[in-house]
């Protein structure tokens, strides 16, 4: 964990302009300045960074914040990462939690390999390039054979390690390079003499990055012909590259993923680069492995589109087959393209243009039940056993999906492909799922730790997994608009002071000069009636603020806009942008300098907050008499039609307070 001090020196060297121009042009316009936004497709600029308060905000897609948020968003980071990220622009130290002996030493190795790491790719470029064996041998592979131009060549870091055994030990130990990291790494195997010889040795070599575009592994095709020797060698898993969790191309791929809202998965090296060359750069890889949960996870982080492209071979699409039911059962939306027979992505992509690729994708796409349907249903033919077998594997594909409407909806399409009742395809899937809960029940009841590539957001009961709905912690649509505004006037305002006119609501004539501040008059109002916030998000920010303002002061608003939850740090952005305020305008006519009118406002703003509360009230008596009344429960009724006075004198009461009229 950073600590307050690290990043306060780390917001404090921060200038967002710097920040935020690495990544995109901006122009100066008056004190800000704009730029078409990174993270929607415009034409007209809508993106605007202002440089005196620290922000940016797109009024197009909403997005906003300060440049921590900006870097989270765009490099897709969380906020400690994105922290570091700032403060190696700025040379800062990061001081965290004190480290162990242990915590040192991993992290020594780690950065160690990666230095590494580095230092081979750039030695692999230099021999693709500057030496005559390189240029003879791989660089002619790359631009004849695979018609990759150079560009492309030097934008993925493509190199050539020579047919020499061990040219890269060598070179590696007189730069001063240790054996344990060469080793590590897996760029070099230690004999039993002690010599190093090189992995790679007479290859073409691919770089595979990870998010952030760190070397963390190599890739090495052989260009033989010999049967006898390894197409394909790769590194192998270290302290900084786990294969599962990596997916070839996906630093290179990411921003128009999220542009794009599609990512395109398709299976080695040079599918992702020959379609990149095209144009076409929403493409990652799984590298010829199959599919993990950890690869569809990451490609979640930046949509829950995924097209995955398969060649003709049969085979190879059929042992694919349960990849899908792994990219459905982590909620995302998978569609299936076959590329024709005798093509993959890379062939196909060479004989096409790029508007070609993009309609022949579009037009071909199918959905995953269509898909496995047609590949099955040619070999069922007519035969009842076989096709009972297909509804079931395409019913146990359905009931993975985590969306149960989605599940429906799939479970009638699925009827409707082979005529038969939906309910009969309803209750097979609502059977396997209740045979997957039992059995995750006995593996956790087991102990066993790890929940297998089952529905984790059901493993077990009691699963705290968030409603998407409440995501943003605003739940209650009744509440929230005054609630936003409670939040905001504490924010914004919450030191400035209350002095009260005659004939306004709070106007005490026996202290005609009492003053009190937003923040204590909103307190106040709350615990007199024991009230308290229904939205998570706000009551957040409401119990955050009597926590950190009698410290923050003047910097409360800074505080909340540079806040590590997004949300609350959205929120915050829109108290600078937003038109203010909201409930209120139902009760004056036009709205007047918030800083002049406090003493109205806020007021105003809480008994409205009052009113809700007691309408809500009203609302459940109303029902309960109701309920009373047809089991003619005197008594209940009794004391619930006194309770309904109470409150409507109350509701009169704020009625008259807010000048309106009770019908």
């Amino acid at each position: 964990m950073i600590n307050r001090e690290t990043i306060e020196k780390i917001l404090d060297a921060t200038q967002i302009v710097d920040v935020i121009g690495e990544f995109v042009s901006l122009k100066r316009r008056g004190a800000n300045y704009v730029a078409c936004c990174p993270f929607h497709d415009e034409k007209t600029p809508s993106f605007s960074v202002s440089p005196s308060k620290g922000i940016f905000k797109c009024f197009g897609c909403g997005k906003g914040g300060d440049a921590v948020h900006f870097i989270m968003e765009h490099e897709h980071l969380s906020y400690p990462e994105a922290l570091k990220w700032l403060a190696a622009k700025y040379n800062i130290e990061v001081v965290e939690k004190e480290e162990t002996a242990e915590d040192i030493a991993q992290r020594m190795k780690s950065e160690s390999m990666m230095l590494v790491n580095e230092f081979a790719a750039k030695y692999f470029v230099h021999e693709l390039f500057d030496t005559m064996e390189g240029r003879a041998v791989g660089l002619s592979y790359f631009k004849e054979r695979r018609k990759l131009s150079e560009q492309t060549i030097r934008h993925f870091g493509l190199g050539y390690s020579p047919v020499q055994r061990d040219s890269l030990a060598k070179e590696a130990a007189a730069k001063g390079y240790k054996a344990e990291f060469l080793t590590g790494t897996g760029l070099c195997v230690q004999h039993e003499d002690g010599r190093l010889t090189d992995r790679f040795f007479d290859r073409v070599i691919f770089p595979i990055h990870s998010l952030s575009g760190r070397v963390i592994a190599f890739g090495g095709r052989t260009l033989r012909n010999d049967k006898t020797i390894a197409k394909y060698v790769n590194s192998p898993e270290s302290a900084i590259y786990e294969k599962r969790k990596t997916l070839y191309g996906i630093a290179f791929a990411k921003g128009e993923i999220i542009k794009k809202d599609k990512c395109l998965l398709v299976e080695g090296y040079l599918d992702v680069i020959s379609m990149h060359q095209k144009g076409i750069t929403n493409v990652v890889a799984s590298s010829g492995t199959s599919l993990t949960v950890e690869q569809i996870r990451l490609i979640r982080r930046f949509t829950s589109n995924m097209t995955i492209l398969y060649d003709g071979d049969p085979a190879g699409i059929k042992a694919s087959l349960r990849g899908i039911d792994l990219v459905l059962e982590e909620g995302m939306n998978v569609k299936v393209v076959l590329i024709p027979d005798g093509d993959d992505p890379d062939s196909y992509s060479m004989k096409h243009t790029k508007e070609e690729i993009e309609t022949f994708i579009t037009g071909n796409e199918k959905d995953f039940i269509d898909f496995k349907a047609g590949l099955l249903l040619e070999e069922a033919g007519d035969d009842p056993r076989k096709r009972a077998g297909l509804i079931n594997n395409i019913s146990t594909s359905i009931a993975v999906i985590p969306d149960a409407i989605a599940r429906s909806l799939y479970s009638e399409r699925c009827a409707g492909m082979f005529g038969i009742e939906p309910n009969l395809v309803f209750e097979r899937v609502r059977a396997i799922r209740e045979e997957r809960k039992a059995k995750e029940s006995m593996r956790i009841s087991a102990g066993t730790k790890e929940v297998p590539n089952g529905n984790r957001a059901e493993a077990a009961a009691g699963s705290n997994q968030e409603n998407p709905e409440n995501s943003q912690g605003v739940t209650d649509r009744f509440f929230a608009p005054c609630e936003k505004e409670i939040a905001y006037y504490l924010v914004k305002f919450g030191d400035e002071m209350l002095k009260f006119h005659q004939g306004s609501i709070d106007y005490d004539e026996s202290n005609p000069d009492y003053t009190i501040s937003v923040a204590d008059y909103i307190k106040n109002a709350m615990d007199e009636d024991g009230l308290t916030m229904k939205n998570l998000l706000y009551a957040d920010i409401y119990n955050e603020y009597f926590l950190n303002a009698p410290e923050l002061g003047k910097e409360t608003l800074n505080h909340f806009l540079h806040h590590p939850d997004e949300a609350i740090a959205k929120e915050a952005l829109g108290y600078i942008y937003d038109k203010h305020p909201i409930t209120i305008k139902e009760f004056v006519d036009t709205i007047p300098a918030e800083e002049t009118e406090l003493s109205e406002i806020v007021p105003k703003l809480m008994y409205i907050y009052k009113s809700k509360v007691v309408d809500v009230m009203m609302r459940e008596i109303t029902d309960r008499i109701a309920l009373a009344q047809k089991d003619n429960d005197t008594a209940e009724l009794e004391n619930l039609m006194k309770r309904f006075v109470r409150i409507s004198a109350m509701k009169n009461e704020y009625s008259k307070l807010l000048k309106r009229l009770v019908l």
